[in-house]
């Protein structure tokens, strides 16, 4: 599981997408999202302004993420 650091919260789940690089664009994460292809602390999310906070789990693509907040 990769540790993903935010500076602030709560942070929409499409941008965590696009700013980690997990996909390449914002436009790429919006559909990603509302296709049902991304999980969010292992259930379905398809809205793409979700507020996602620390210790939020994310799996897409066979990979999983855990936000952690950092000062």
């Amino acid at each position: 599981m990769t540790t993903i650091e935010i500076t602030q919260q709560p942070v929409e789940l499409f941008k965590l997408l696009k700013f980690e690089s997990i996909v390449s664009s914002g436009g790429e994460a919006k559909h990603v999202i509302s296709e049902g292809y991304v999980l969010v602390n292992d259930q379905v999310e398809t809205r793409k302004r979700k507020k996602m906070s620390a210790g939020d789990r994310i799996e897409f693509n066979g990979k999983k993420y855990i936000l952690r907040l950092v000062p």
